[in-house]
């Protein structure tokens, strides 16, 4: 399984609104019950399920159709568990020197691939920039609900 951890500051620079971690945690709530508007390339997200601390829903992205197990660890984590096909998207607020950060973490299997290999590297290193993509539109959905006084 290829595993990449990626940290973004949520406020850098020159960046308005400046998100409280509060408010980050809302909007990766939003986003697991319907992440279509935070995720480019999602087409569906539906929850067929809830349960405690738990979700479950089925997506549609351009890799295919998954359904994922997601689990609140409030108010700091998000983890989704990719039922079936393996692997795992973490998102983890925390605080650091540079302030407030957002990190995305990802472990996904290649089915085929030996892990390890070059081959394994080089797929999950072609997917981190959509992953990097991916953590900047839901700081700015979260920021745009924030400036609609929707969070």
């Amino acid at each position: 399984m290829y595993t990449l951890s990626f940290a973004v500051e949520v406020n850098p620079d020159g960046v308005s609104p400046a998100l409280t971690a509060e408010q980050v945690w809302k909007g990766l709530e939003m986003k697991a019950e319907n992440a279509v508007p935070f995720v480019p390339g999602m087409t569906r997200c539906e929850v067929i399920e809830r349960k405690g601390n738990t979700l479950l829903r089925e997506i549609t992205v351009p890799g295919g159709d998954f359904t994922e197990l997601i689990t609140f660890y409030a108010p700091v984590q998000v983890q989704f568990e990719r039922v079936g096909s393996g692997g795992f998207i973490e998102n983890t607020i925390s605080e650091s020197e540079r302030g407030l950060l957002l990190t995305f973490t990802f472990g996904l299997p290649f089915p085929g691939t030996e892990p390890g290999s070059p081959e394994e590297r080089a797929k999950g290193e072609s997917m981190r920039e959509s992953y990097i993509a991916a953590i900047d539109a839901t700081l700015n959905k979260v920021r745009e609900l924030v400036n609609a006084h929707e969070i």
